[in-house]
Order: structure tokens, then sequence, then C-alpha cells
């Protein structure tokens, strides 16, 4: 029987990925400074305030604040009517030194033997629905607000939109799970005051339906430009008025969007946030290799879909154990548990294996704080850091590590296909 899927995701505005992006650029100027820098911060934004909140083991000293401001401001919250702007918002640091039980059980002699940060079970998920191997939902969702926040910027065809936004996609799907069409669209995105609420409402629909579909439309390939029909539903800021947002419409917490960080509710979580963890947190670093392993899997043609799982002890390097699910989609005489086995010796699980192999201790991480950690595009880039200051430093990293297919050609070997 058809049935129907729903994904959401949150603009670079939303007051978590606020939160979110804040942490990671702490990570990222940790790291860029210091690559051994053991790092947890938190971030709380809300009307007028940011306040940090973490532990640290680092060499390096940073000005906390100005990276905070710059955060705020790329994002676009610089105007004193949004209540909460770059250059005036308050600014508390209450970040202090890593415990030091914590410490002793990640550190050890032989870094290979480098210990997990934390307990717990974190999940990886690919499907071949999409190019990215993405669920479809979520990958819509992202690009309806990756491509609001360029209108934003450009401030041509659209000139009221503000920083904050939310969107929703509703996809049918068939007995086999084939995407048939998209049932529901759900925008809801701030913006300028307007004269007359009525007119507001009008404005603001006709422009995401005439403007904005028809750009993220344009950029998919004709099987998937084919599920957008006349019959679509429409919730454009369903509620009305949105002129209040960001932190000062909605207290915002790094780690507070987890779904939207991965995959939108396919597949499966640990419940671990990844914004302002160090890579020793496996937490953050194992999520990125599950989805490396995911994706690696379904690449190699194993299979059309896999959920991947790992557990750790803390303080312990090896896993406690791996967990594969093809939901039955595997195109090899296995059974899962033998598929699991099979990748456990393909791919090395331990964190500073993980660490090495998908290049973690580099300042990677602010581009991951917004529109999903997964499914991005792996490339190379110089960042500069405290640019213009006596401390610059410029750095070539390569992001989205955890994307590249890399072991297709090991799975394929390993598995014989």
């Amino acid at each position: 029987m058809p049935y129907l899927f729903t994904s959401e995701s949150v603009s670079e505005g939303h007051p978590d990925k606020v939160a979110d992006q804040i942490s990671d650029a702490l990570i990222d100027n940790f790291m860029a400074y210091d690559a051994k820098s053991k790092v947890a911060c938190e971030t709380l934004v809300t009307t007028g305030q940011v306040v940090l909140a973490g532990e640290v083991k680092t060499e390096a000293y940073l000005d906390v604040q100005d990276i905070a401001r710059e955060v705020i401001r790329k994002i676009g919250y610089t105007k004193s009517e949004y209540m909460f702007e770059a250059n005036s918002c308050g600014i508390l640091s209450a970040i202090h030194e890593q415990s030091a039980d914590i410490n002793q059980g990640v550190e050890r002699t032989n870094p290979e033997e480098q210990g997990a940060g934390d307990q717990g079970m974190m999940f990886g998920y690919a499907t071949n629905e999409t190019d990215n191997y993405m669920p479809l939902a979520l990958d819509l969702a992202h690009k309806l607000l990756r491509e609001l926040a360029a209108l934003r910027r450009e401030n041509k065809q659209i000139t009221y939109l503000r920083p904050d936004a939310k969107s929703q996609v509703t996809i049918e799907y068939s007995d086999d799970n084939q995407p048939i069409r998209i049932d529901t669209i759900v925008i809801s995105t701030q913006h300028d005051d307007f004269a007359d609420d009525n007119t507001m409402l009008a404005k603001i629909k006709e422009d995401v339906i005439n403007i904005l579909v028809p750009r993220v439309k344009a950029q998919l390939k004709p099987e998937l430009q084919k599920l957008f029909d006349d019959a679509i539903t429409y919730h454009i800021n369903p509620t009305g008025k949105f002129v209040i947002g960001g932190p000062h419409g909605d207290t915002g917490l790094t780690g507070r969007k987890i779904i939207v960080d991965t995959y939108g509710g396919k597949g499966a979580h640990g419940g671990g946030a990844f914004s302002g963890k160090d890579p020793s947190k496996v937490d953050r670093s194992a999520a990125y290799a599950t989805r490396h392993i995911a994706k690696n899997l379904v690449a190699a043609g194993l299979c059309d879909e896999v959920l991947v799982q790992v557990s750790y002890a803390i303080g312990v390097a090896k896993p406690c154990g791996v967990y594969v699910n093809t939901n039955g989609t595997a195109k090899v005489k296995l059974h899962d548990g033998e598929i699991a086995r099979k990748v456990e010796a393909i791919f090395d699980l331990r964190p500073y294996a993980i660490e090495q192999r998908l290049k973690l201790r580099n300042p990677i991480y602010s581009e991951t704080a917004a529109y999903g950690h997964m499914g991005r595009k792996n490339e190379v880039v110089t960042k500069i850091f405290n640019e213009g200051k006596k401390n610059e430093k410029k750095v070539e990293v390569e992001l989205f590590t955890w994307e590249k297919l890399d072991y297709v050609d090991k799975v394929k070997a390993a598995f014989g296909l």
C-alpha cells in the first residue's frame, strides 16, 4: 500500500542552528591552532544574549566573543530590529578546563589505543534514491532552505526575507518504496513587517511557489523533477505573520536538531549531538564513520539501502558491536550479521583510526553546522582564521571526508561484487 513519509529542515538563521554554528566555529578555531584540542562546547542564544559553556583542554587561546559575533554576522543578524544583532548582543563565556577523569579514559601512550570519549551507539544510513545517497524528503527540505537563503542574500527577486526559516517535505511512496510524487511542501519564513497581513501572506506564497520552488526543481535530475505536480499541497507561513523570529522569537541551544543534522527520520539516531564536539567524542566521529560505511556499501551495489550501528564503552578503543540492516535489499547471499562481520574487517572503527581515516583533527566543522552533516560535497578548501591579525592562519582542509566513495572497490572485493 502506498505511504507518506515526511522530513523537515531548518535554516542557518534558526536559533538552534545559530547555536550549532557558534559551537562549531569554536571547534574549528581550536583545531586550527591546536589539533590535539579536546572540546565540548555548548551555546545558548536568546534575545540579545549568547551564553557559551563547556569543557576544553587546549594550548590555543581564542577570542570567543569575536568568533561568536562573526558567526552571527555571517548568518545575517545585522539589524537592531531583529532584537539579536552581531555587534550589540551580550556574550557570556563559561568555558572551563576538561575533567581529568574523562581525559584519562581517552588519551593513551599508544595513540592507536585511544579510548572512546563516551559510551553510546551511533548510526549511519544510506539509500540509492538520490545521487548523494540521502533520503529524498530530507534532501529536498535542505535544498529549499539553502535556496531561500541564497534568495535572501541576493535581495533581488525577494527582498523581505529574514534569516529564520523552516521547511518540511512529504513524499508519497509506492508499495515497492519508490517515490511517486511530492504530496506536501511546508515553508515558514521570517520576514519584514508588511502593512497588510493578507497582502503579506499572498505575496510570500506566490514567491515561494513561483520563485523558490522552480529554482530548487531546476537543480534536480529529470526523474525527480517529475515528482513536482499541480496537486502539491502548499502550507506557506501557515500560522500567518512571522516577523519575530530567530533567537528573539525562540531560545536556541546546541544539539537540538539532530534529526535535521542526519537523515530526517529515516534510519535511526543514537541520540548524541554533533556540534561543539571534537572528534574524540564518538557521538560525532563514529556517526561520520558509519555514514561513510553505509554510503560505500550502497554505492558498491551491495544493497539498495542500509543502516549501520556501532557502539562503544567510554575509555575503550574497540567497539562493543557492529550491526548492519539492509532491510532485505542485499544483493549477496549473506545474512546481515555476516555482512556486519565483513564490514568490521574492512573498516577499523577504533576512535583513533576513524580520526585518521576521515582527517577529523582539522578545522572542518563550521560547514557541517547548517543544512545537514550528511550528503554534502566532499571538497578541498582554504580557510583563514583571524584574517588581518597577527595570529592569522591559513589552513587547507578537506571537507566532508565521510562522503567519499573511496572504499567502494574494497567493498566489492570483499563481497565478490
